[in-house]
């Protein structure tokens, strides 16, 4: 069993904004700067998702592939990191980060959560070089800082990599429709949360719909913080904080003080 980092107290707080405070008519794209200094002004905390790029450097960015968030097609891993610096996301001026340039803007005003996106392609034990890389950038990071994945090997890598760190598990009921690449018995065993003790998790992060599953009643029951995500309107922050610490959320302004 890997010990674990306890999660500040400033992930309990102000609201989490999902892919930073992002809001497309505005000129501000998921995980963009804008979108961070947003967040940073509406005294917001900011979660954010990283890809590596060819080169290994953490780039700021949700989807394996550039298409839906740019102009560009292909997948994001297959440029390097200067090439993705320079493309623009769509809707806006902004083009896509490294997670150095983040930390920098944010600097630790803000409560930052970081999402490491699976690199394995089946949530299982072929991960590390991504890892390794956000463990690099964070290690002179001054501020509340915490990382996640929804692949326990991801969390488990960064014990090793950077065990000041606090961890967690992104979690849900793992259902094949949204899991089409992986195995329906693996995602089975991910829905039991199991691996959360073994990876030093202080956390969970998980699905705002799936909230009264039992393994996250055994954790809330065990005092394990329980943020969740992506509550999309102030009724359901509401039903979620029935049960959840804190939510991550989109699409509407939410209030300070939860």
């Amino acid at each position: 069993m890997t010990p674990s980092v306890p999660l500040p107290d400033a992930f309990l707080k102000a609201p989490i904004a999902h892919r930073a405070y992002h809001d497309k008519a505005r000129g501000r794209p998921e995980n963009a700067p804008a979108a961070i200094r947003a967040a940073l002004e509406a005294g917001y905390g900011i979660e954010v998702d990283i890809q590596p790029s060819r080169d290994g450097v953490p780039m700021v960015f949700h989807d394996y592939d550039l298409g839906r968030l740019t102009h560009e097609t292909g997948p994001v891993a297959q440029r390097t990191s200067s090439d993705l610096r320079a493309i623009r996301l769509k809707d806006s001026r902004e083009t896509i980060p490294t997670l150095a340039e983040v930390l920098e803007m944010v600097g630790g005003r803000a409560p930052l959560l970081i999402e490491i996106k699976d690199q394995d392609g089946a949530l299982g034990p072929n991960v590390g070089p991504l890892e390794a890389a956000v463990a690099a950038a964070l290690m002179d990071y001054e501020g509340p800082v915490a990382v996640m994945s929804f692949n326990p090997h991801a969390v488990a890598a960064l014990a090793r990599l950077a065990p000041h760190i606090p961890r967690g598990l992104t979690t849900c009921a793992f259902a094949e429709d949204d899991w089409p690449l992986v195995k329906a018995d693996r995602l089975a065993e991910l829905a039991a949360i199991p691996d959360y003790d073994r990876v030093g998790a202080s956390f969970i992060s998980h699905d705002a719909t799936d909230l009264s599953a039992a393994p996250v009643s055994a954790l809330k029951a065990r005092g394990v913080p329980v943020l969740c995500w992506t509550v999309k309107s102030l009724a359901q922050e509401t039903q979620a904080r029935d049960i959840a610490d804190n939510v991550t959320f989109e699409r509407y302004r939410a209030p300070l003080g939860g």
